[in-house]
């Protein structure tokens, strides 16, 4: 079976929701601290090809990092866009759950259970 993976930060409250979700439901993941780990380039590309509005999708704007960075997202290419994530990390929406074809950011218990059954429908017709 696939394993989800689960971009995270132990403080936070979502984080720890969305962890405890994910065990209670008994399901397979690979946590990855994202401040210790920062997601790679590829990482971030793949992530937002998973997303259905781009950079925002992701993207905490109303973090203080990104209060005192004071840019204008719109302004950056793509490749920039990713690079800024990449320094500062702080600036994701957290968690981030992915199965590598579907993407969950924040504790949404409808989208995982949509992306527990998924896998549990794969593995029944395998």
């Amino acid at each position: 079976m696939e394993n989800i993976r689960f971009y995270t930060y132990p403080s936070c409250t979502s984080c720890r929701k969305t962890k405890k979700w994910l065990k209670g439901e008994g399901v397979l993941f690979s946590e990855r601290h994202l401040f210790r780990e920062t997601p790679t380039y590829e990482e971030l590309i793949n992530l937002l090809r998973l997303t259905t509005d781009g950079i925002d999708e992701i993207l905490a704007k109303r973090s203080q990092e990104f209060k005192k960075l004071d840019i204008n997202i719109e302004e950056l290419s793509l490749s920039e866009a990713v690079d800024l994530l990449i320094e500062h990390p702080r600036l994701l929406r957290r968690p981030i759950l992915t199965d590598g074809q579907k993407l969950v950011i924040g504790y949404n218990e409808s989208a995982l259970k949509n992306l527990v059954k998924k896998k549990a429908k794969k593995v029944l017709s395998a």
